[in-house]
């Protein structure tokens, strides 16, 4: 899932283009080798990856096939399929350093799709249609553009004799937009060999583009919130509507649902959001601007919170935020209730254990009558990676050759992607793309999904050679 522009809630003066009738994109007269790389790219559009009648696992062997064309050896590019999951392959592959002391990196990709029915798009969600410059389709932003510039990047390195210092490696895998088997924590539980690296590349953020098609802030994720539903479970003998007590479950669970949404988590910062409120001082109204540059000196400064957590998304990147989404409860208009439960979602923020958040919501419930349990496996804690000048620096060098005097912004990201997994893992992931995009989302797991042609033949060579910085070699 890619992120939705973090920085929006500071640009909504900006006009939301309509998802049916977007700006039309720049024309442009692509070079021989984008059209080699718009080849590979439709190849992979065009192959269904749903969940529901796709498979990844042909989208891999694609892929796999292209790098083998390039020179590739066998026992660099494999095709890994969970024999369960047989439609759910992943495709890792490597080109191989020269120094066997520098740590390899990692290009990281999901190419399954969320689900899209014929009849009601515009086009064949599953043919890559190119119009009023932009490309329409299923993935051809989530995420199988960054995926088919990972592919395409690995054959122009090899292509062109690139030989990197340390080991590029890619992982373009399968079970993003879906619960059950996931391909990339698969990898680095079961193959991890294949993945290990020092640190990866992934989507999680993107770049916004104002009204006119001109690109305006280019985000960098460094960290995401980890998702986590709890229930609160109560029960009660119940009995007859008409003799009513005060021992009724559904007052409980009340009471206590209710103390949770009284409570605010800690404010804190991890290296992206101190680097966010720090960078979008220069691009909001004078009165947030002061508000995030007393904020950034003391994070808990009441008056600033006051100021910024006014925006709902602002306040959600920095704290823990837990909030009640559904509530069952009763099994009869005339009967006191037996059970009430209710659903309390999470979004953790990263480093933060799950079990700190269970005991601080069993804390607020207060109530010995009803119990604080999972919903569902613990997700893995996500460690925030750092934003060293290692990494930092060749996306500042690449960023200001391709798009002169577009700020980068650092962001957390308050979704999921494969990211949570990798650092979870202890490979610190970054999500970092080039490719730009509409305020209005471009209609990422919606309808007329669609990226703009410049965007992605300009993210295409930034990522080109920011790869080829952080592998180093010649």
């Amino acid at each position: 899932m890619k992120a939705l522009f973090a920085t929006t809630a500071a640009l909504a003066a900006l006009p939301v283009l309509a998802n049916a009738q977007p700006t039309p994109g720049p024309q442009v007269t692509p070079r021989a080798d984008q059209t080699a790389f718009r080849a590979l790219y439709k190849e992979l559009v065009e192959i269904d990856t749903t969940l529901s009648k796709g498979s990844c696992t042909a989208a891999a062997e694609a892929m796999g096939a292209r790098l083998k064309a390039a020179g590739y050896p066998e026992g660099d590019v494999k095709v890994v399929v969970d024999p369960k999951y047989p439609r759910e392959g992943s495709l890792v592959a490597v080109l191989r350093g020269s120094d066997a002391k520098s740590k390899p990196m990692l290009l990281l990709a999901h190419i399954d799709v969320v689900e899209a029915k014929r009849e009601d798009w515009t086009r064949d969600p599953f043919k890559l249609v190119e119009e009023n410059g932009y490309f329409y389709g299923r993935g051809t932003s989530d995420d199988k553009a960054q995926a088919a510039i990972w592919a395409d990047t690995l054959v122009r390195l090899k292509q062109s004799g690139f030989k990197p210092k340390r080991d590029i490696k890619m992982a373009l895998t399968c079970g993003e937009e879906s619960e059950g088997y996931n391909g990339i924590e698969d990898l680095v539980k079961n193959h991890r060999p294949l993945v290990d690296a020092e640190f990866a590349l992934n989507e999680g953020a993107d770049g916004l583009l104002d009204e006119t098609g001109k690109e305006i802030v280019l985000e960098v994720q460094a960290g995401e919130k980890v998702y986590q539903d709890f229930t609160l479970t109560t029960t009660n003998p119940g009995g007859h509507s008409s003799r009513p007590v005060a021992d009724n479950a559904i007052y409980h669970l009340t009471a206590a649902v209710g103390r949770i949404g009284a409570y605010q988590f800690p404010t804190r910062f991890i290296d992206a959001t101190r680097g966010y409120f720090t960078q979008m001082q220069a691009r909001v109204p004078a009165e947030q601007a002061a508000a995030m540059k007393a904020l950034v000196a003391n994070v808990e400064d009441p008056e600033a919170l006051k100021v910024l957590t006014r925006d709902a998304g602002w306040n959600s990147i920095l704290r823990t935020t837990c909030v009640a989404t559904m509530v069952n409860a009763g099994h009869a208009p005339n009967a006191l209730p037996q059970r009430a439960s209710a659903n309390i979602n999470c979004r953790i923020l990263p480093g933060t254990p799950v079990d700190e958040v269970k005991a601080k919501l069993t804390e607020l419930v207060a109530d010995p009558a009803v119990t604080v349990t999972l919903a569902h496996e613990a997700k893995p804690v996500s460690p925030p990676p750092a934003l060293t000048p290692a990494i930092m620096g060749p996306i500042q060098k690449n960023a200001a050759k391709q798009w002169p005097g577009v700020p980068i912004v650092p962001i957390l990201l308050t979704g999921a992607t494969d990211g949570v997994h990798t650092n979870a893992a202890g490979i610190p992931t970054y999500g970092v793309s080039g490719l730009f995009g509409n305020a209005d989302g471009d209609g990422v797991h919606g309808l007329n999904e669609r990226m703009r042609v410049k965007s992605l033949y300009d993210g295409r060579d930034f990522l080109y050679a920011l790869v080829k910085d952080y592998a180093g070699g010649k």
